[in-house]
């Protein structure tokens, strides 16, 4: 947790992101026709109503802004090494926002000394950008480079390059910016216009061209690639670290020149790898000796003893509560900038107190304090909570960031929004907790709701590890009347359809197949992340096997699954069969690789001279028996608006839970019980959670 002093504007991105932010809906379709696309998809996927509710959830959302920023550690967390309070730091990443206090993995994170300059600290993760452009072309001492595009980006580039020992020049389309970079930071650099502009470098380099050329300008033209290919020696590098268009010309530089082409990835190695950024696994600096963290340590140094002078880069200083007037400067153009800092008052005591959002309510049966704000939280079960019901008080939203915080609770009629779960559970002012944060927080978030005696919803999966349920069983096991009330999202089973299906089947046992076109989901995702989503079986298929668990109205007992050889070994496209406590079958078919025209989800049944079929929640025929059954539905509907009615009608009478307790528990260890089962091909006993006899 570190207190904010400074932090750097992104000139380009930010500025990016405010300007299309300020676009009217039509402005916004003009520059992202691909997202257009995306919505037309969902609306043939899940309707209408769901996609404008994904929409507008996206185009109401706050953004936060910053990731480069400098300042003083205020506390680590339990497993940290190497920091403590009182610590100078500079911090990057998508959490190092503009913001007084800001949490941050602990690599993205570098310690400073104690007398470091912290308005010089912030420009750090520009500064890591631009030493891993530089590590990507590979500049050895005595060659030389050009630097295309002079911004702040381009100027932190040539300071470090001519740092090292390289002849470094620079060209650019602005004169103001030339003149800089000949003030501070090249040898020698040119407009773009120049018509002598390759006679210049042709003549510094014996009529070599320069062994290395670095993009750092952002254009949506092909000029910057085929121009550094024009300047590039024979065999030279070519390295991108800006956002321009990579379809050079082939002929006559690329080609007959043999050059090298390389891309430049952000901050260096560990960008984009979940391991390294969230949960500080490093790389060995025997094997990878320049990882994001090492180059922003790099960078540091390089400013710390002053081998770059980064104070003629700051052309503008604006206190925090002004913000909003750097911004108009970027968009504006009102006068020329280069790099714009935000200052930060640290004389006032932090408050972290939650921020009032809307109307202080009575007391009710029902009071709400709602963990995590996520899409599928705000399309499916926001919406469904009442905004006049007297017995439902909405107290506060609770997210890890605080803009998301805000945003929804003042969109759906919270009292207060807050980010500090400990001071929460210590609150007594509510009774009812919504948890729908990522799966690795749930079973924590349910044992604590438990323990303290509050009815809690939580989206699926209840855990994602055995000794996690246990606990929530300890816990549950141990509750003094009233217990309170313990919910998973399994809404599937309060559909329109499949509560008319339900009256049609009989006690006896059935035989069932549930096909599940899921569709992919990149590796790296979250959810694909053992230790944060737990995998797809544990954290989609309990939706799956709580709808037979309903529908036959008994528990899983024995499961044996099976998953497609891929080399990702994600098990994303697997079988899963199950036998029920009253001798129902079932099989899970759920595949991850079919394609998207063939509907999500199909359902067929067949008990006693009855089959019935179950398209996507939309049409339902059951046939044979005593009478033929169809029914269609306009759009879909997965029953979440029951679901959430079923859970505050329970939680308001005090009565029996809209799922057995024991259903839950079971319908997890399934979960886990097939995973196992693929590990160990064999059939496993979903209560014991041990290899069965054959």
């Amino acid at each position: 947790m570190v207190r904010n002093h400074f932090s750097l504007i992104s000139v380009g991105t930010e500025g990016s992101t405010v300007k299309a932010a300020r676009t009217n809906l039509i402005g916004k379709a003009k520059q992202r026709p691909d997202q257009i696309k995306q919505v037309l998809e969902a609306v043939h996927r899940v309707g209408p109503v769901q996609a404008y509710r994904a929409v507008t959830n996206r185009l109401d959302a706050y953004s936060p802004l910053g990731y480069s920023s400098a300042g003083v550690v205020l506390d680590v967390g339990t497993r940290v090494q190497g920091f403590q309070p009182g610590d100078r730091v500079a911090c990057a990443g998508t959490t190092a926002n503009h913001a007084e206090v800001i949490n941050v993995p602990v690599n993205l994170c570098v310690r400073l000394a104690n007398d470091a300059n912290l308005k010089a600290a912030c420009y750090n993760t520009l500064g890591a950008i631009a030493l891993q452009g530089v590590r990507q072309a590979d500049p050895r001492l005595g060659e030389s480079c050009v630097v295309i595009g002079l911004g702040l980006l381009g100027q932190l580039t040539c300071l470090q390059l001519r740092a090292s020992g390289v002849l470094t020049w620079g060209v650019d389309v602005d004169a103001a910016a030339v003149e800089t970079a000949k003030a501070h930071a090249v040898d020698n650099a040119w407009q773009r216009d120049d018509p002598s502009l390759l006679e210049h470098v042709l003549a510094l380099t014996n009529g070599m061209g320069a062994d290395a050329v670095i993009i750092t300008a952002a254009a949506s033209s092909l000029d910057p690639i085929n121009l550094a290919g024009e300047l590039a020696r024979k065999k030279g590098r070519v390295v991108v670290v800006g956002d321009v268009p990579t379809g050079f010309d082939r002929e006559p530089h690329y080609y007959k020149k043999e050059l090298e082409l390389r891309m430049s990835c952000s901050y260096g190695p560990g960008r984009y790898d979940t391991d390294y950024e969230q949960f500080g696994h490093d790389y060995p600096a025997a094997y990878v000796r320049w990882t994001e963290n090492r180059n922003m340590q790099a960078f540091q140094q390089l400013v710390h003893t002053g081998r770059i002078q980064l104070d003629y880069l700051t052309t503008h200083e604006f206190d925090l509560d002004d913000a909003a007037s750097a911004y108009d400067l970027i968009l504006n153009r009102s006068e020329p900038f280069l790099g714009i800092v935000l200052r930060y008052d640290t004389s006032q005591p932090i408050d972290q107190r939650p921020v009032t959002t809307g109307p202080v309510h009575g007391v009710g049966k029902v009071e709400i304090v709602f963990i995590g704000a996520g899409s599928y939280a705000q399309a499916n079960l926001f919406p469904n909570l009442p905004q006049n019901d007297s017995d439902v008080v909405l107290r506060s939203v609770l997210t890890r960031s605080g803009t998301t915080s805000k945003r929804v609770a003042e969109r759906f009629g919270f009292e207060q929004c807050e980010t500090d779960a400990e001071a929460m559970f210590a609150r007594s002012d509510f009774n009812t907790v919504f948890v729908a944060t990522r799966h690795d927080s749930h079973a924590d978030y349910v044992t604590r709701a438990i323990e303290s005696g509050k009815h809690v919803f939580v989206e699926k999966p209840l855990a994602i590890r055995p000794e996690e349920l246990d606990v929530i069983e300890s816990a549950y096991a141990q509750c003094s009347s009233p217990v309170p009330l313990v919910m998973v999202g399994f809404n599937r089973r309060f559909a329109p359809l499949v509560k008319l299906l339900k009256q049609q089947l009989s006690t006896a046992p059935m035989a069932m197949m549930y096909r599940v076109n899921a569709g992919t989901i990149p590796a790296d995702s979250w959810v694909q992340h053992p230790d944060i989503g737990g995998g797809r079986i544990v954290g989609e298929v309990c939706h799956f096997i709580d709808l037979m668990t309903y529908l036959c109205d008994a528990i899983p007992v024995r499961v044996h699954a099976s998953a497609m050889a891929e080399p990702r070994d994600l098990n994303d496209t697997v079988t899963v069969n199950i036998e029920f406590a009253n001798g129902s079958i079932g099989t899970v078919a759920y595949f991850a690789n079919g394609a998207k025209s063939v509907a999500k989800e199909y359902l067929e049944l067949f008990q006693s001279g009855v089959t019935a079929q179950l398209t996507d929640f939309k049409r339902l025929e059951v046939m044979g028996g005593k009478s033929k059954l169809r029914k269609k539905k306009l759009q879909p509907d997965k029953g979440q608006a029951n679901m959430v009615a079923s859970f505050l009608a329970a939680a308001k009478s005090g009565g029996a839970p809209p799922i057995p307790f024991d259903q839950l528990v079971a319908t997890t260890r399934a979960t886990f019980a097939a995973v196992e089962s693929i590990r160990c091909r064999e059939v496993i006993d979903v209560g014991l959670g041990v290899a069965s006899e054959p």
